[in-house]
């Protein structure tokens, strides 16, 4: 691996850069927090060799939204819930989206 390609990961939303510990500090949240939402399937983090937990810029944007929602007293199974949904309509809108610029570029005379 190059340095290249090294760095080109440092904008990659996926990559699993940051232990649980960094996560933790960076959502202002607790170690147990992040194990919960990983019990109640909302994210699975990566694993290193050594077994410890990694994760991703993703994953902390998830979490972040459901820190959000406890803050605000869902429980939070309910609140992991609520962000699946959540993330299930955006991709919905997106594809949708996508589906309405393929039939406008196929056939302009019926959007007109």
């Amino acid at each position: 691996m190059t340095a290249d390609d090294s760095f080109s990961r440092l904008d990659d939303d996926d990559y699993p850069a940051y232990t649980m510990g960094r996560a933790a500090e960076m959502l202002g949240t607790t170690q147990g927090f992040l194990r919960a939402i990983g019990e109640a399937r909302l994210i699975t983090p990566l694993r290193s060799a050594g077994g410890h937990r990694r994760y991703s810029r993703y994953q902390l944007r998830i979490a972040a939204r459901a820190r959000e929602l406890v803050d605000r007293g869902t429980p939070i199974e309910a609140a992991c819930r609520i962000v699946i949904l959540e993330d299930q309509l955006a991709e919905a809108q997106r594809i949708n989206a996508e589906y309405r610029r393929t039939a406008e570029s196929a056939n302009p005379t019926a959007a007109a």
